[in-house]
């Protein structure tokens, strides 16, 4: 009898390694979600909605955080996006790790202070993004959007991704959401940022046969991304 094992093995063992990069990724997503709000120098587009709404709602901003994304990613259904296990873990995990970071995090005073936060944040975030997409579990609610538009418009990604984020930061802004050095300091690093974590947390390819190819898809628009430089919002992504 052959012992040799099942021909899936090496991306089988691989799973515990994705599954980790998943989870830790969408935990310190909104870990550095957290440090943002508390630098008080101003948020990215989609947490600026989410502030503003949780001021108007008397809500905490974890639990906008998820409650929108649970509407966003209705909006998934007439767009034909089909989510994976990273698009629904994205939608609880961002916004209670960001509110259970939020309970722990103090208030910083005084402009180096808040800088060094800030700065922590961004950094963080990008590695977070790095962990989340290399995993490939599928798009966050917010990502789908996104790229369910270009689809069905035709419009180019970075068209349709820059009007979504400019017409929420807008609302979040009228909403009372905090917007400033902070909102324009994430726009300039995030994508360099990302970027360069892409790459530091890629998987290696797998080893199998030619058949397993079809399996890969999720994994293989994750690659893409990192190589044209293509970089989704997680959450907030």
């Amino acid at each position: 009898m052959s012992s040799t094992p099942p021909r899936r093995a090496p991306r089988a063992r691989r799973l515990p390694r994705r599954l980790s990069q998943l989870y830790v990724g969408l935990a310190l997503y909104g870990a550095s979600s957290a440090f943002l709000v508390r630098a008080g120098l101003g948020l990215d587009p989609w947490d600026v909605f989410h502030q503003g709404l949780a001021e108007r709602l008397g809500w905490s901003i974890g639990t906008v955080s998820v409650t929108v994304g649970a509407l966003v990613l209705l909006l998934w259904v007439p767009l034909r996006q089909r989510p994976g296990l990273g698009t629904v873990s994205n939608v609880f995990a961002v916004g209670l790790s960001m509110d259970a970071t939020l309970a722990v995090l103090p208030d910083v005073h005084g402009l180096v202070p808040q800088a060094a936060l800030l700065t922590a944040g961004i950094v963080l975030n990008g590695v977070a993004t790095g962990l989340y997409i290399c995993a490939a579990f599928g798009p966050g609610p917010r990502d789908g959007l996104m790229t369910g538009l270009h689809r069905r418009t035709g419009r180019s990604v970075r068209l349709v991704r820059t009007g979504i984020e400019l017409t929420v930061l807008a609302a979040g802004f009228l909403l009372g959401g905090t917007a400033g050095v902070g909102t324009i300091a994430y726009a300039l690093a995030i994508g360099p940022l990302s970027q360069l974590f892409l790459k530091v947390f890629a998987l290696p390819e797998p080893v199998e046969p030619p058949e397993a190819e079809a399996e890969a898809g999720a994994e293989a628009q994750a690659r893409a991304a990192a190589a044209e430089g293509v970089l989704p919002r997680v959450a907030a992504s």
